[in-house]
């Protein structure tokens, strides 16, 4: 694949955007025009880094509102593009975008378009440049590509071809089938953009929630094949137009563009029954272990809440400072070394969450996908004798092992064979049910796509949920079966406590972790007859329950006394209690389902409010 990148899809000035473009490693990069006219650099200046950092000039846009215009408009129009032909000679490109009018002024006449079209392909000849004509999805009497298809058939102009961008396309539902009927040889250039589906005009749309492949909801894989099977062997490029991107690191949002294009080709290619350039998406069968990094004393505070969840220490590490907690299929790590990627973990961080461990049917293929997409290996000094687990980079410098399901039992054998206690012989708490990691609002769609194009999860709509002091968006990804769920928060708001943690925690981390039990009440009494600091919920609550959901009395009296929320979405149930967090950092969760697929997102406000009193509480 071809790959480029429109220059407006990154934060920055315009030579800076172009470094960060050829150093993420794409081949080409669209020119737009704005950007180009608040450089400081000339156009042949930076046709001259482009050559420099190894770009081609894909393309240079826009050129707006010029087919049907009336005779008193037409001529300035076309002495306009004439002037861009001399800008893309500076810039080394042949290529520029002709946009469907969107002019009140255009007239509504078929062959008066295929009369300037026409006219403008031998203006363009002339030059030796190309023109690509795109349908707006908000175009005057231009809006759909088949129409604009049909203009470029029947002009036939050598020097007239046709753009297709994948926002404009999608977000009117324009059937991908539809892309059989064009001649590859007048595909000009791809543009790609994928969204979420939202109601509103197609243009404020566009220009403010465009995203990266992957992020969104558009069924660009289909779309892609679609093009793919007409025999197209172009660039394709991406086209941004996104809030977050230009409030973020041009370097960042590069390479996620990067990889986005690389997990569409991946899905384009088996969505057409093809041979695809990479191994197919991760399937875990779960979490295996989370690590945490602590210092003994914390580490002492971390075991206290373990112990008083039902979990027992059942081993120690063969040659280092770690043990391992166990209850049901859930391990919990707490590594305590003075060196190693834990302790500077610890020391940045607090005792906290430092890595996590998915069980993986192939680890040869995980890593190989990794790689294709970009993300970083991580590699530390193994002692002899020990176990090497693959590693990723992962949310704020944390690490994501990949355990391989078919030896992990002799993993834990080996690695930890000093015995300290039994694990409990009837667990109450059986599986980590979901990680719920909190990071910046701008990091949110570069960490979805992480997980969605290395796992095979689905992405649930995203949650505006309601914290006493501002916003905070939550997202989930999940495999099909539920066995791997994460959670990513994030939040505008400075004083929400999802922001709060950030600037104490120093950068994105795991906030808290949600275990699964099959009896919620029993969990609860045995945590609180071991003395687990609940978060407490106020009666208000258990009032409105009782009529809300009109449930026994005697059921929502036992639930106030355990501190235990609930919810409900037909016939299916949720219950949850939640810890106090470790140093204000980490909480946990322990929930029932009962056939229940949410995350029990009515409850979220009442959460944070609870949390916000006790915070105030400790700071008073």
């Amino acid at each position: 694949m071809k790959t480029s990148i429109a220059t407006v899809s990154v934060s920055g000035a315009l030579g800076d955007k172009l470094v960060a473009i050829a150093d993420a490693g794409y081949g080409g990069a669209e020119i737009f025009e704005n950007d180009l006219l608040s450089a400081p650099q000339s156009a042949r200046e930076i046709g001259a880094l482009m050559r420099e950092l190894g770009l081609a000039c894909t393309m240079f846009q826009p050129f707006r509102d010029l087919e049907g215009l009336p005779d008193t408009m037409r001529a300035r129009a076309f002495e306009r593009m004439k002037r861009k032909f001399e800008v893309m000679e500076h810039l080394g490109t042949d290529l520029v975008l002709l946009c469907s009018n969107c002019s009140p002024h255009a007239l509504d006449d078929r062959q008066r378009m295929l009369d300037d079209l026409h006219e403008l392909g031998e203006m363009a000849a002339a030059h030796g440049k190309r023109v690509g004509y795109e349908a707006l999805a908000w175009g005057r009497h231009v809006a759909d590509h088949r129409d604009a298809w049909a203009l470029v058939r029947d002009v036939d102009h050598p020097a007239i071809g046709l753009v297709l961008d994948s926002f404009h396309s999608l977000s009117r539902r324009v059937p991908s089938a539809s892309i059989g009927d064009i001649r590859a040889d007048k595909l000009f250039i791809v543009q790609v953009a994928d969204a979420p589906y939202i109601e509103m005009d197609h243009l404020n749309w566009s220009r403010h929630f465009r995203c990266m492949p992957g992020q969104g909801d558009f069924a660009l894989a289909q779309w892609a094949a679609a093009i793919q099977r007409t025999g197209y062997d172009g660039w394709w490029s991406l086209e941004i137009f996104n809030d977050r991107f230009r409030a973020g690191s041009a370097h960042t949002i590069a390479r996620d563009g990067l990889r986005a294009l690389r997990f569409m080709e991946d899905q384009a290619a088996r969505a057409a029954r093809r041979d695809s350039p990479m191994p197919p998406r991760i399937q875990p069968s779960g979490v295996e272990f989370i690590e945490f990094a602590a210092a003994h004393e914390e580490a002492e505070d971390f075991g206290k809440l373990f112990t008083a969840l039902g979990f027992s220490p059942v081993a120690r590490h063969r040659s280092k400072d770690v043990v391992r907690w166990q209850q049901g299929g859930i391990n919990l790590v707490v590594n305590s070394e003075p060196e190693g990627l834990a302790h500077s973990f610890d020391i940045v961080h607090g005792g906290s969450v430092c890595a996590m461990g998915i069980a993986v049917p192939d680890q040869s293929a995980a890593l190989a996908r990794a790689e294709a997409l970009d993300i970083p290996r991580f590699r530390q000094a193994v002692a002899p004798g020990e176990w090497e687990i693959p590693s990723l980079r992962g949310i704020g410098g944390s690490l994501l092992y990949l355990v391989d399901q078919a030896t992990r039992d002799a993993m834990w054998a080996d690695e930890f064979p000093v015995a300290l206690q039994s694990a409990p012989a009837q667990p109450l708490l059986t599986r980590v049910d979901h990680i719920a990691q909190t990071m910046h609002y701008e990091e949110m769609l570069s960490w979805l796509l992480y997980y969605h194009a290395l796992l095979e999860v689905n992405k649930t709509p995203q949650l505006e949920i309601a914290d006493p002091m501002g916003l905070v968006y939550s997202q989930a990804v999940e495999t099909p079966d539920g066995a791997l769920r994460f959670t990513l928060n994030g939040s505008l708001a400075a004083g929400s406590l999802t922001s709060r943690f950030i600037q104490a925690y120093f950068g994105a981390g795991v906030q808290h972790i949600a275990l699964s039990c099959n009896d919620i009440f029993a969990a609860a009494e045995q945590a609180q007859a071991r003395g687990l600091p609940f978060l407490e919920i106020g009666p208000n609550y258990y009032e409105d329950l009782e009529a809300r959901f009109d449930l026994p009395a005697d059921l929502v009296d036992r639930m106030a006394r355990l501190n235990i929320l609930y919810d409900r979405d037909g016939d299916a149930e949720y219950f949850q209690f939640y810890s106090r967090a470790v140093a204000k950092r980490v909480f946990f969760e322990v929930v029932e389902r009962r056939g229940y697929a949410g995350y029990g997102a009515a409850n979220a406000a009442i959460r944070l409010n609870a949390q916000a009193k006790f915070r105030e509480r400790d700071e008073d």
